[in-house]
C-alpha cells in the first residue's frame, strides 16, 4: 500500500454539520457543505454567497482550492462561479462558496446540502525576474485553439 504524506489543518467549525473528510481512500477532495438557516432558492443565471460555517488555518506554503461537485453540475446545473476559488493561507474568515446555477429552473439549497468540494494543495512561491525577452519555443505565441479541432 502506497504510503500518503498527511498534513495537519486546523479547523473551526461553527455549523452543526460534519467536518469535511473524504469519501474514499483515493479522494481528493473533501465535501462542502451549506450552513444556512432557511434555503436559497437559486434562479436561473442567479448567483448566492454560501456559508460553510467553516475556519482554517492553512500553514505558509499552502492553499485551499475550492471546486464544483461534478454531481450538483451535470443533475442541477449548479457550479461555482469562480472556479477554483482560492483560499489564501493567511485569510482566517469563514469559508464561503460562490455558487450560481446554470440550468434553466429554479434549484434549491439546503441546510447542509454538500455545495463545493476543498481540495488542499502546496503552493510554489516564485521570484519573477523581469527581462527584455523570452527564449523562443516551437509553440510561441499559439494558444486559444492554434492546435484545431481534431
Amino acid at each position: 500500500m502506497l504510503q500518503v504524506d498527511k498534513l495537519t489543518v486546523n479547523i473551526i467549525n461553527r455549523s452543526s454539520n460534519p467536518l469535511p473528510s473524504y469519501a474514499t481512500e483515493g479522494s481528493s477532495g473533501m465535501d462542502l457543505r451549506a450552513d444556512i438557516i432557511e434555503e436559497i432558492i437559486l434562479n436561473p443565471l442567479e448567483r448566492s454567497l454560501v456559508p460553510t460555517g467553516l475556519f482554517i488555518e492553512l500553514p505558509l506554503g499552502y492553499e485551499a482550492q475550492v471546486r464544483p461537485r461534478s454531481g450538483l453540475a451535470i443533475k442541477h446545473g449548479i457550479t461555482c462561479l469562480n472556479s477554483p476559488g482560492t483560499v489564501d493561507a493567511d485569510y482566517r474568515g469563514e469559508l464561503k462558496v460562490v455558487l450560481i446555477n446554470l440550468s434553466n429552473e429554479p434549484q434549491t439549497i439546503h441546510k447542509g446540502d454538500r455545495i463545493a468540494q476543498m481540495v488542499i494543495q502546496k503552493v510554489e512561491i516564485v521570484t519573477l525576474n523581469e527581462v527584455g525577452e523570452l527564449n523562443t519555443t516551437v509553440r510561441g505565441e499559439g494558444g486559444f485553439g492554434h492546435t484545431g479541432k481534431q
